[in-house]
């Protein structure tokens, strides 16, 4: 016999639809107080076309025959549970479904040809498709999320679910528009499938009503107090904790900033090479804080993925949150695996010991996130030394730093990607100009200029034209953090303010707008924290590269900048203030956004790498 559920109290409406209604043998339902289960003879089945063609009913359940399950609180508390097990079933099932499409429309984009290429080069057909799996995964670890913090317990558990069922039903609609469109005329055609798949990510989830309602619930439940009862999820081999190492770092990096830094040295932090303080970068490397990812071979602390991770959480809640030392290890990493013996003397050593700091130098005016066109010269003199001539931009940190890492062209003639050599250069050099660019951001990144600026041979770092190699290096220490823990300090002062601004009837936090807003933040902060764990999960159990490092970075810096404009836009005009306080930080967040869309490759880039690597498309540049 086929039992489905009504999710409406009876009581109120009994004359509902139901999912499977035109099936089903028999409803459970809420009636009052009460837990029923109603006989529905096949006299009481009609039959109705619909939109996705699913047996869905309309059923006259207060006129049929019920059994009264239970009554009573409990009974109630018994149902809602099993509501929000129908959410989080069906954000599974939409998940799927989506990703099944989207597979599809990837596998298709690149077999058919229009203008004589395959349609998955067109970045307007891949680059969409980029941003939908990493939504769709997103919804996924919600959704896996959501049945964790049940069973541990959490305070946001409940909202969880809420989040994860108006996801993946908004994801999966606008999977399968761009999964039908990319088939073109024969998606509309009911001699495919993708067509089902688009009726039935709408029909399923609505079942439940409007999706928008459970954002709406989310915001109730998390900044409304809102209780809810949720199901027994049983023994779970779903973990998201970060261990034992993740949580000692912690520990010690808070206590490190406790017993070291003063609220003087706090007042000048800021997330740019700008709150670079020397004496505490030199007290981090002395306990050992520096140089976390570094592998111990190089003179690091070689934390796993997970507790580099946690560290940098820790490392936000102190704001000291600057990227001196994450690039001093990339370059440290370099020169230990290419550099001679007398850099290896000469300068590792001194950024091992704190003592000098380095910027990067791929960047050119002409070239942006195309480091591979570099055309800043170096030329290998008669004595063996070399002659460095050209341009960089965006070298953040040169006004600040010893060194910078530098990719350079040594042979004109040679193809785009070959022909590239890396050096380490002095910044403090004859024949070095620093010039300051300064930023809407509150942060000063420069332009650098190199007239006949020498240095010896044994500043090369690996071999002649092997610039892209040695270059390649450096992406050990990549972990696809993204920037969820800026996210989360951008959500938790949005929250502080709302509770501070006067609204009608109290204050803003209390406004149903303000609370669906800040849910639909928390979901975004939260799919950008699990995405990122992913990265971190897949490189310690070696599952390859699905481009799940550029998949945490676009997708976590795309929902920072939309999020930080929506919450400027919902606590103005209090987040036009720069004064002391969470609308300086909302406001800062703002500006600071921007940025991360760039930083290390724009989305573009990182769209096209997960379209190639996540979904199989062809490449989309030249």
């Amino acid at each position: 016999a086929v039992a489905v559920i009504a999710m409406r109290d009876i009581a109120q409406q009994p004359v509902q639809w139901v999912g499977g209604g035109f099936v089903a043998d028999a409803v459970v339902a809420r009636r009052g107080n009460a837990g029923v289960c109603i006989a529905v003879p096949a006299s009481a089945r009609k039959a109705e076309e619909n939109l996705a063609s699913t047996p869905i009913a309309e059923l006259d359940l207060g006129a049929l025959p019920a059994t009264v399950l239970a009554s009573g609180a409990d009974a109630v508390a018994t149902f809602a549970a099993g509501l929000e097990e129908w959410k989080l079933l069906m954000s599974a099932a939409l998940s799927g479904l989506s990703f099944e499409a989207l597979k599809m429309a990837a596998a298709y984009s690149g077999e058919r040809k229009a203008f004589g290429v395959f349609i998955g080069t067109f970045q307007a057909i891949s680059h969409p498709m980029a941003d939908l799996i990493c939504e769709i995964d997103g919804g996924k670890f919600l959704a896996w999320k959501a049945i964790r913090s049940i069973a541990d317990g959490e305070k946001d558990a409940a909202g969880q679910v809420s989040l994860a069922a108006w996801w993946t039903a908004i994801t999966a609609a606008r999977t399968v528009n761009h999964a039908l469109h990319s088939f073109g005329g024969i998606g509309l055609t009911v001699e495919h499938d993708i067509h089902l798949y688009n009726l039935r990510a709408k029909a399923w989830p609505l079942v439940g009503g409007d999706p928008d309602e459970w954002l709406n619930e989310a915001g109730r439940r998390l900044y409304g107090n809102e209780a809810a009862s949720l199901p027994d999820v049983g023994d779970l081999p779903i973990e998201f904790a970060l261990g034992e190492e993740a949580r000692a770092v912690q520990k010690e990096i808070h206590e490190f900033f406790a017993a070291n830094v003063t609220d003087e040295q706090r007042e000048k932090f800021h997330y740019s090479w700008e709150g670079h303080n020397p004496d505490i970068h030199k007290a981090l490397v002395k306990a050992n804080l520096a140089y976390l990812q570094l592998p111990k071979d190089v003179g690091g602390r070689g934390l796993n993925p997970y507790a580099v991770t946690a560290a940098r959480d820790a490392f936000e809640d102190e704001g000291w949150n600057n990227p001196v030392a994450g690039v001093a290890q990339m370059v440290a990493l370099i020169m230990h695996r290419f550099g001679s013996d007398e850099l290896k003397r000469d300068v590792l050593s001194k950024v091992m010991s704190g003592e000098a700091i380095c910027s990067l130098g791929y960047s050119e005016p002409g070239c942006g996130s195309d480091v591979f066109a570099a055309q800043c010269k170096a030329t290998q003199l008669e004595d063996g030394s070399w002659r460095i001539d050209g341009t960089k931009m965006w070298t953040s940190g040169a006004n600040l730093t010893d060194y910078v890492l530098m990719l350079t062209r040594t042979d004109p003639d040679a193809a785009k990607h070959k022909g590239l050599t890396m050096f380490i250069v002095p910044l403090k050099a004859e024949g070095v100009t620093i010039q300051a660019v300064h930023t809407f951001m509150d942060e000063r990144t420069n332009i650098t200029f190199y007239d006949g600026v020498k240095i010896p041979d044994s500043w090369r770092l690996g071999e002649i034209n092997g610039g892209g190699r040695t270059m390649a290096a450096s992406l050990e220490l990549e972990h696809g953090g993204g920037f969820a823990k800026v996210q989360r300090a951008m959500l938790e002062e949005a929250v502080e303010l709302c509770g501070e601004i006067p609204a009608a009837g109290g204050k803003l936090i209390d406004a149903p707008r303000a609370q669906a807003r800040l849910a639909r933040t928390y979901a975004n902060y939260l799919a950008s924290e699990l995405i990122a764990y992913r990265a971190n999960w897949t490189q310690v159990e070696k599952k390859g590269n699905g481009a799940y490092g550029p998949m945490a970075k676009m997708f976590s810096s795309e929902k920072f900048t939309t999020d930080s404009r929506d919450l400027l836009d919902l606590t103005a005009p209090y987040s036009l203030s720069k004064r002391k306080g969470p609308a300086r930080a909302i406001n800062q967040a703002y500006r600071h956004a921007h940025g991360t869309t760039i930083y290390g490759g724009t989305s573009e880039v990182h769209r096209s790498m997960i379209a190639e690597k996540g979904l199989g498309l062809p490449r989309s540049r030249g």
